[in-house]
């Protein structure tokens, strides 16, 4: 499916969306099954998890260089926040140590990914070097 081709779909090319996308995927796939009384934990977990590719999309859609930005923090955020969501799981023992090895490798990928995609940017808005426009 090509439809990156749509400047606003650009994201897809993005190698932090695509590894974001499959920590969800993964997430979902370690946490679906939880038992009722984590439900909730579990949801915010999720929640979470996907708010991270979410983010990277829309502040691409945004065009704007400080707003892109500003998605690109909050979606680092949301890494923080996923990040102690599985660590507290697998420190209660609510997930094996093999999912929470799988899942901290993508997510420390992502992280990092997310980090350096940000200092990239910034380098870009402190150079002038960035165009707002579709042309």
């Amino acid at each position: 499916m090509e439809d990156w081709r749509n400047i606003n779909r650009g994201f897809k090319k993005l190698r932090v969306w695509q590894d974001a996308i499959s920590l969800y995927v993964l997430t979902y796939k370690i946490l679906k099954d939880s038992p009722f009384e984590l439900k909730k934990t579990v949801s915010n977990a999720i929640d979470s998890c996907h708010s991270v590719s979410k983010n990277i999309a829309e502040g691409y859609c945004r065009r704007s260089i400080k707003e892109y930005l500003n998605f690109l923090n909050i979606s680092l955020a949301s890494c923080g926040e996923f990040h102690f969501s599985y660590y507290s799981f697998f420190k209660a023992n609510q997930i094996p140590e093999n999912d929470f090895e799988e899942l901290d490798k993508i997510h420390y990928k992502v992280e990092n990914q997310l980090i350096k995609l940000i200092e990239s940017l910034q380098n870009k808005k402190d150079s002038g070097n960035w165009k707002d426009t579709f042309n």
